[in-house]
C-alpha cells in the first residue's frame, strides 16, 4: 500500500468558528473553557474529515489558537521576560493568555506588554510570531497542550502522526534582538527538550512525528548544514519514527544533507520542485520512507490525477510501500471546503479543489499507486481529466486585446518623467507639508455599522443608493476625525472596501470570488483570496468617485489608495496556465489606468501598496533577480503615468528589507511607509546602509496590538529613525492600516502620534 497523509489542515473552521471564538474571548464575551471547547470541536471535526477521506494518519499538532510557531515557542518555555513569570510558567506551563500577550500585547489576564515581532512565514502570506532569543537562553518543557491533543485524537480512535516545527527551522525563524548573536549556540540547549517531547509522544503511543524543516529549501550557511547533521544524530535514539518535512521549494544543494539525515522518512515538495523527485529517490537510503508532496497545498486548482499517476508510477515501482503521498505543504494555505461555494458556477467549481477536496485527491492517488483503487477513484480521475480539458479550451482564459497591449509596451512607459529630486521640489510646492508630516496607511475602523450595511447590500436588503449614502457618511466621518486630530495628509478611510485585494478584484475582469474561501493570515485575521481565472481587464474606474468625494470635504491633501500589482498577484490564487509575470503585468496595466484617472480627478497623492513584494521573493538567492526585475517593472508600469507633482506612496509591512533594498529603491516611489514599531526601528538599518534616496515613514504605532502607544514612546522611535534618515525625509505614521482596530483605540493613538510629530518639529526646527 501507499500511505496517505497531510502535513497540516486548516484550523479556522469552515465558517471561521475559530476566529469568532478567539475574538469573543479577547472581548470577554466567553470564558476560557468555552474557547477551549471550540478548539476541541474543530480538532474533532478536522480529524474526522481526514479519516472519512481515507487518510492513513490524522495529523495532530497543526492546531493553534494563534500560530503554530508560537505554540513551539511556548512548548520550549521561550517566553520573553517582559511577559512576566506567572504561576503557570513557574509550574512549567505557558498558559494561553501568555501566548496571546506575546502575539498581540494584551490578553484577558496579565499585564499588557509590547508584542513580539511578526513576519511572513517563508514566501507565504501567513504571518508567524518570531521567537525572541538571547545568548545563553535555557529551555524546558513548558506546555502540555500538544500531549493533550494527542490524547484527544487517540481517545477518538485515530491513528496519530504529530506535526511539529523542527529544532533547526525554529531557531532559523528566531531573532536575537538588538544583541544579535549566533542562534546556533542555543541548539545544544534546545535539543534535550525536543528529546523529552519526542519521548513523551512515544509513551502516548505515537508512531510517527513529522518535524517541519522548510529551512532546508533555502541557502544555508555551512554551520547550519553541519548543525542539521549533529542535531538529528542527537535525536536518532528517540523511540519514535521521525519524518523530516521540507516544502515551499526544492532541496537543491541540501539534497544530500536531507536524504542522509538519520531519520525514518523525508517529505519533499514535488509541486514547487517536481524535478527533484528522481535525484531524491536515487540518493534515498533503502530503509527510508519518501513522502511525495504531489497535490498543490498552495493553490486551489484541481489536480491532474491521471498525469500525476503516470508520473509517480516509476517512483512506486522503485520505492514500493516506502512511497507515501501527501499535499506539498500544510493545507493551512487554502480554503476549507469547496462544497460550501453554492454561488460559483458549476464549470468553474469543476476546476477547483479546496482542502477537503485535496484530501480526496491525495487518497485517490495513493490508492491507485498502491493498486487499491476502486470505481470511485477511477471516477475521480475521469472527472478531473474532463474538467481540465474544458478549462484548457475555455474562452474565459484569454483576451487578444490584453496580449496586444502588453506586446506594445515600451521601456519609456516604466519611468517617471523626472528623477526624485526634481519631483520632490514640485511636490513640496504643491502639498505644502510641515516637517515630520503625519498620515495613515489608508484604512480606518470597519465599524459594526459599516459591516452591517455591506452585508445588507450584498443580500439585497439595502439598495445601492442607500448603501452608498452610508458609505459617504462613513467617509465624511473619517475625514472630519482626521482634521480634528490634526493629520497632515488624509485618507478617505476605505469604508466601502471589504479587503484590499478583494475590493479591486471584484471590479476587474479575470478575477472570481468565493463566498466562504477564507484563509488564515495571522491570529484571528482571515482573508478571502480571489481566484485569477483569465486575462485581467479594468472595465471602469474603481476608486475615483470615492477619492474625489473625500477630497471635496477638505482642503488638506487626500491620498488615493490602490493595492499594487505584485500584492494583487501574491494574495490571490493565481492561474497556473501562464507565467506569473504575465499575469502581474496585466494587473499593472489595469492599475496604471486607475492612477491616471485619480490624477485627472485632482487627487494629489496616490498610495500603491506593495506589502507582498518581499513575500514573493524566491527562497533561493539565485532566483531573486529574475523575480525582482519583473516585480519592480510591474510597480513602475503602474506608477510611471503620474506627473512630477503627483506624490506616489507605497507601503510594505512585516518584511526583512536588507535583501531587497536595491529593488525597493528601484520602485522609485516618492514615499515608502514601513513597519518598524515592533522591530524598534531596526529595519531602518537597511535604508541607512543603502543610503535610500527617497522619503520614508517608519511606522511608530503597532496597529496589530490594542495597546495605545504614548507620545514619549513614539518620539523615542522617531529619534532613532532620525539617527539613520535625514529628518526632512521622514514621515510619521502607523505601521499598517487601521481597519481591524476600533475608534476607541485609534483616536487616542493617532492623537498621540500627532502630538509626537509636533514635539519632533520643535526639537528639529
Amino acid at each position: 500500500m501507499t500511505s496517505a497523509h497531510v502535513l497540516g489542515y486548516p484550523r479556522i473552521g469552515a465558517n471561521r468558528e475559530l476566529k469568532r471564538a478567539v475574538e469573543a474571548y479577547w472581548r470577554g464575551e466567553v470564558d476560557r473553557e468555552a474557547l477551549e471547547a471550540t478548539g476541541r470541536e474543530l480538532r474533532k471535526r478536522h480529524w474526522q474529515a481526514q479519516r472519512d477521506a481515507g487518510l492513513d494518519y490524522v495529523t495532530v499538532g497543526d492546531f493553534a489558537f494563534y500560530d503554530q510557531v508560537l505554540n513551539v515557542t511556548a512548548l520550549l518555555g521561550a517566553v520573553p521576560s517582559r511577559f512576566g513569570a506567572t504561576d503557570e510558567i513557574a509550574r512549567g506551563e505557558v498558559d494561553l493568555d501568555t501566548q496571546f500577550r506575546m502575539a498581540r500585547g494584551r490578553a484577558p489576564s496579565g499585564t499588557p506588554a509590547a508584542a513580539c515581532e511578526m513576519t511572513k512565514y517563508f514566501d507565504t502570506n501567513y504571518h508567524y510570531l518570531v521567537p525572541e532569543l538571547q545568548e545563553g537562553q535555557r529551555f524546558h518543557l513548558a506546555s502540555s497542550r500538544l500531549f493533550d491533543e494527542v490524547a484527544e485524537a487517540r481517545e477518538a480512535g485515530h491513528p496519530v502522526k504529530v506535526a511539529l516545527t523542527g529544532p533547526l527551522t525554529w531557531l532559523w525563524l528566531g531573532k536575537g534582538g538588538e544583541a544579535e548573536f549566533d542562534r546556533l549556540s542555543l541548539l545544544e540547549a534546545v535539543l534535550p527538550v525536543y528529546g523529552e517531547i519526542l519521548t513523551r509522544l512515544a509513551a502516548q503511543g505515537v508512531e510517527w512525528v513529522q518535524l517541519d524543516e522548510p529551512a532546508l529549501v533555502q541557502d544555508l550557511p555551512v554551520a547550519w548544514k553541519q548543525a542539521f547533521e549533529s542535531a538529528y544524530n542527537a535525536l536518532r535514539s528517540v523511540p519514535v519514527k521521525l519524518m523530516v518535512a521540507t516544502y515551499f521549494g526544492g532541496l537543491g544543494d541540501n539534497l544530500q544533507l536531507a536524504v542522509g539525515l538519520p531519520v525514518d522518512g523525508l517529505h519533499i515538495d514535488a509541486v514547487r520542485a517536481p524535478d527533484q523527485l528522481t535525484p531524491v529517490i536515487d540518493n534515498l537510503p533503502g530503509y527510508k520512507v519518501l513522502s511525495v508532496g504531489a497535490i498543490d497545498g498552495r493553490n486551489v486548482w484541481r489536480a491532474d490525477l491521471a498525469a500525476l499517476h503516470e508520473r509517480l508510477a516509476s517512483a512506486r515501482m522503485r520505492l514500493g510501500e516506502r512511497l507515501w503521498l501527501a499535499p506539498s505543504c500544510s493545507l493551512l494555505h487554502v480554503p476549507v471546503d469547496l462544497a460550501a461555494e453554492s454561488e460559483l458556477d458549476e464549470e468553474l467549481k469543476s476546476w477547483l479543489a479546496f482542502a477537503r477536496q485535496k484530501l480526496d485527491e491525495t487518497v485517490t492517488l495513493a490508492r491507485l499507486l498502491g493498486n487499491r483503487g476502486n470505481d470511485e477513484d477511477r471516477g475521480r480521475v475521469a472527472a478531473a481529466t474532463a474538467a481540465l480539458d474544458v478549462r484548457r479550451a475555455s474562452p474565459r482564459l484569454h483576451r487578444a486585446a490584453v496580449a496586444e497591449r502588453l506586446a506594445s509596451l515600451s521601456d519609456a512607459e516604466l519611468s517617471r518623467d523626472n528623477p526624485f529630486p526634481v519631483r520632490a521640489r514640485d511636490q513640496r510646492r504643491a502639498l505644502d507639508l510641515p516637517l515630520f508630516p503625519t498620515t495613515t496607511i489608508g484604512s480606518f475602523p470597519q465599524t459594526g455599522e459599516i459591516r452591517a450595511a455591506r452585508r445588507a447590500y450584498r443580500s439585497g436588503e439595502l439598495g445601492r443608493e442607500a448603501y452608498e449614502a452610508q458609505m459617504r457618511a462613513a467617509i465624511a466621518d473619517a475625514v472630519q476625525r482626521q482634521e480634528a486630530l490634526g493629520l497632515d495628509m488624509l485618507v478617505h478611510g476605505e469604508a466601502e472596501r471589504n479587503d484590499m485585494v478583494e475590493y479591486f478584484g471584484e471590479q476587474l475582469d479575470g478575477f472570481v470570488f468565493t463566498r466562504h474561501g477564507w484563509v488564515q493570515s495571522y491570529g484571528s485575521r482571515c482573508v478571502k483570496p480571489p481566484i485569477i481565472v483569465g486575462d485581467v481587464v479594468r472595465p471602469e474606474a474603481m476608486t475615483v468617485r470615492w477619492s474625489r468625494y473625500a477630497q471635496s470635504l477638505t482642503k488638506r491633501p487626500m491620498k488615493g489608495m490602490l493595492t499594487g500589482p505584485v500584492t494583487m498577484l501574491q494574495w490571490s490564487f493565481v492561474r497556473d496556465d501562464q507565467p506569473r509575470e504575465v499575469t502581474c503585468r496585466q494587473i499593472a496595466l489595469a492599475l496604471r489606468d486607475e492612477v491616471a484617472d485619480l490624477q485627472a480627478a485632482g487627487i494629489p497623492a496616490i498610495q500603491i501598496d506593495e506589502p507582498a513584494l518581499r513575500e514573493g521573493l524566491p527562497l533561493r538567492q539565485a532566483e531573486w533577480q529574475g523575480y525582482l526585475d519583473w516585480a519592480v517593472a510591474c510597480f513602475r508600469l503602474t506608477a510611471a503615468v503620474a506627473r512630477d507633482a503627483t506624490q506616489i506612496h507605497t507601503h510594505m509591512c512585516y518584511s526583512e528589507f536588507n535583501d531587497i533594498i536595491a529593488a525597493i529603491a528601484a520602485l522609485d516611489a516618492d514615499v515608502i511607509t514601513i513597519e518598524t514599531s515592533r522591530s524598534n526601528m531596526e529595519l531602518l538599518d537597511a535604508f541607512q546602509d543603502f543610503a535610500y534616496p527617497n522619503e520614508i515613514g517608519p511606522g511608530v504605532y503597532d496597529i496589530h496590538s490594542p495597546n495605545v502607544p504614548d507620545v514619549a514612546w513614539m518620539v523615542q522611535l522617531m529619534e532613532k529613525a532620525a539617527e539613520r534618515i535625514p529628518v526632512e525625509r521622514l514621515w510619521v505614521n502607523p505601521d499598517c492600516g487601521l481597519k481591524t482596530r476600533g475608534w476607541s483605540e485609534v483616536e487616542p493613538a493617532l492623537a498621540n502620534m500627532v502630538e509626537a510629530a509636533r514635539e519632533l518639529r520643535q526639537r528639529h526646527a
